[in-house]
């Protein structure tokens, strides 16, 4: 048949020295954010205790805000004259994050969706430097779908790759179901940052320092994903993730 789609590569075929570079970003992701959060030890499990109910609500529906406005901004907020790279971006975090914790609570929970904004962004950003276009309604998505990606400041039991999962084809209940299940898990995440910020005499060291590793931690999680995504063009997408999931746990793949 002429039109017949392409075979999967076979399994042999998987190129395992580009995977072992995204497991290495996938390894790495946590590492500043777990030494900056450690930095403040357990003055900011203490602060999280002290969080009232209804801020933890305010933030998850803050998060949630934040998310829907910024996938459908998205295609405006791309804008010509930006040219931020990696760098650039977690530049802007370390600012916004210090601003956000020298008013304390107040002031912390109103740069949250300036931070959530700044990190889809820095996704988007990626996503296009694998050669997809970020104002996509599939690849917003995607970027959105970073978010899952569990959370900087604990250590996976095992190795979780359920931010992997199957592509989702956009559709209005599509977006609504990945918000739905991204918003309470980022919730929980920006909480524990919330809580960095508002460390008496630390808020904008520590707003500074939690932003921009949040934002390396969220941008290394987008090369994994997005660069599975681009090998999963030419090979097949369940070796792929099976060949991920071995070397992230220190099986040898592929060797005899």
């Amino acid at each position: 048949m002429e039109n017949a789609p392409p075979l999967p590569v076979p399994v042999a075929e998987i190129p395992e020295a580009e995977i072992v570079r995204l497991v290495t970003r996938y390894r790495k992701a946590g590492g500043p954010v777990m030494h900056i959060v450690n930095l403040f030890g357990t003055r900011v499990e203490s602060q999280i205790e002290k969080l009232p109910d209804s801020i933890k609500d305010r933030i998850e529906r803050v998060v949630e805000t934040a998310l829907h406005r910024c996938y459908t901004l998205a295609g405006r907020i791309l804008g010509e004259g930006d040219t931020l790279g990696e760098s650039g971006h977690r530049t802007v975090a370390l600012l916004t994050g210090a601003v956000g914790g020298f008013g304390g609570l107040p002031s912390a929970v109103a740069e949250l969706p300036v931070t959530v904004t700044v990190i889809f962004r820095a996704i988007q950003k990626i996503a296009e430097s694998y050669g997809y276009d970020p104002a996509d309604p599939e690849v917003r998505l995607e970027c959105l779908q970073v978010f899952g990606a569990g959370s900087p400041l604990h250590e996976d039991d095992g190795v979780n790759t359920s931010f992997l999962g199957a592509r989702v084809t956009m559709t209005g209940p599509a977006l609504n179901r990945v918000i739905a299940a991204v918003a309470p898990r980022l919730s929980l995440v920006l909480g524990e940052k919330l809580a960095a910020q508002t460390v008496p005499l630390l808020g904008s060291v520590a707003g500074a320092g939690v932003n921009y590793a949040f934002l390396s931690y969220y941008q290394e999680m987008a090369h994994v994903r997005f660069g599975l995504m681009k090998l999963a063009e030419t090979h097949d997408r369940a070796a792929l993730l099976e060949t991920f999931r071995a070397i992230a746990a220190g099986e040898r793949v592929g060797k005899s």
